[in-house]
């Protein structure tokens, strides 16, 4: 099934990686909090580069500065010191549902008969075109094309009919379903919720000055803070000055935390459900070398984020390991090029060879995943025109195969390079000498948590929430899904 932005859109180009959509901060301090806001933003970049946001509270009500682009640059420094206040919230986004405009940058600010009310959401809905269909019927309008405009809607309706956020709080996550992870502001308070299943990572944290939810722990290494915990699914929590609240709302139905969040998408040195991302990778790679064994000179990572798996990969063989690519971070992702001979060309602008480190080897190039497989293609094809004598690659992710529906941008299954093909065909069509996967079995092994309690969906065709037209998984064993 595809499913289509709410708007009708589709993005000009599919992603060669998987692609989060945004990230959240939420904070209450007992001084001006705009910069932490800032700072954490900065470090959240990596989740979101198409544009950023900052709304604070003060005794004036909710003020709220956006724009496009990353952080830095839809942010400037006299709009970051302007709005004072010692609780709010900040979102990086990078689209999936809706449309890449100002219109869709968070966070949104509605105001109510209660007050302000700002949120930020990192995740996607399933049900969201069913909600805004009824709502639409009812006589509602809505501005944007973003699925996050209908949590914020439903929220502010109820906490108008009964004054009471928590509760409101709990009655929308009733009705709304699939990820989200929120950092919300209701007039003078400031939450953070996760959604019943823990789709997507949210912790929250000590900062020197207060408390504070963020969408990975390193927000707190940054502030100089201290990371406590995950928040835990289906959790509320309010987040004050000098402590936090918890409110378990008892939707919890499992646990379906995405597996992409430790191969590909959270920074290194985060730490997800006790878990740090670095040492799942390396992990990973390690595994994929026992079971994807090959005889060659050095291992190869396609940078950044093949470097753990390949570092993982070079310890589990005994091959050696070597930056045989360079990148320049200074060059537009490849994806996002509308012409297939712009991307071409981005890949050879973004990397370069190190001849002396390939000529005349048998190179393992390491990369996290593969989604459609053409940029695969023209960095077997740098590697061999730089001399090297064969070119094997492994993947530290099983084959792609379906859709997904809760906030990483992979919506079609002829996008992905694994429909309708063997991985001999694949290894065809990327030019290689050999391919390799890692297996289910061992990506969740690597990961060290029951495969019941991770989202395996894109690999499994299996959803843990129901959507129209998949199969649902029903916490099925590790077995089912090889």
């Amino acid at each position: 099934m595809k499913r289509f932005p709410l708007n009708g859109e589709l993005r000009s180009t599919e992603p060669e990686h998987p692609r989060e959509e945004c990230g959240v901060f939420a904070t209450a301090s007992v001084a001006n909090v705009s910069v932490d806001i800032f700072y954490a933003l900065r470090v959240l970049q990596h989740r979101g580069q198409e544009s950023a946001g900052i709304a604070v509270y003060n005794h004036e009500g909710i003020k709220c500065i956006k724009g496009m682009g990353l952080a830095h640059q839809a942010l400037k420094n006299e709009d970051i010191q302007s709005p004072k206040g010692d609780l709010g919230i900040g979102h990086v986004r990078y689209s999936t549902v809706g449309s890449s405009t100002i219109s869709n940058a968070q966070p949104f600010v509605v105001s109510t008969n209660y007050g302000d009310i700002a949120l930020a959401h990192n995740g996607e809905m399933v049900n969201s075109d069913k909600i805004m269909d009824e709502l639409k019927k009812k006589g509602w309008a809505f501005i944007t094309s973003s699925d996050s405009e209908i949590i914020v809607r439903l929220l502010a309706n109820d906490i108008s009919n009964t004054g009471d956020p928590v509760r409101a709080l709990k009655n929308v996550m009733s009705t709304i379903q699939g990820a989200y992870s929120l950092a919300i502001m209701v007039d003078n308070r400031v939450f953070a919720v996760r959604d019943p299943f823990g789709f997507r990572p949210l912790c929250v944290g000590r900062t020197k000055t207060g408390y504070a939810a963020a969408s990975e722990s390193v927000v707190f290494d940054t502030l100089g803070g201290e990371f406590i915990r995950d928040v835990e699914p289906g959790e509320i929590v309010e987040l004050l000055p000098g402590e936090i609240r918890s409110t378990k709302t008892g939707l919890a139905k499992g646990r379906a935390h995405c597996m992409f969040e430790w191969v590909y998408i959270a920074r290194a040195d985060s730490v997800i459900e006790q878990k740090l991302v670095y040492e799942v990778r390396r992990r990973i790679g390690e595994r994929l070398a026992k079971e994807q064994p090959v005889d060659a000179d050095v291992v190869v990572p396609i940078p950044d984020s093949g470097r753990s798996h390949a570092m993982g990969y070079a310890e589990g063989s005994g091959i050696r390991y070597s930056e045989g690519l360079m990148k320049n971070r200074y060059v537009e992702r490849t994806f996002i090029m509308p012409d297939q001979s712009d991307r071409t060309t981005g890949v050879m602008l973004k990397l370069n060879p190190l001849k002396s480190i390939i000529k005349d080897k048998r190179v393992v190039l390491v990369d996290d995943s593969i989604v459609r497989g053409t940029t695969m293609r023209k960095i077997v094809q740098l590697v061999r025109n730089a001399g090297a004598k064969e070119v094997h690659v492994r993947v530290g992710s099983p084959p792609i195969i379906a859709p997904c529906y809760f906030g990483i941008d992979m919506k079609t299954r002829d996008q992905f390079a694994a429909t309708g093909r063997t991985v001999k065909e694949i290894e065809k069509m990327i030019t290689a000498d050999s391919l390799g996967y890692i297996s289910i079995e061992g990506l969740v092994d690597a990961i060290g948590l029951p495969a019941g309690d991770l989202c395996l969906a894109c690999l499994t065709e299996e959803y843990p929430v129901a959507v129209p037209g998949e199969k649902v998984r029903f916490q099925k064993k590790l077995d089912s899904f090889t």
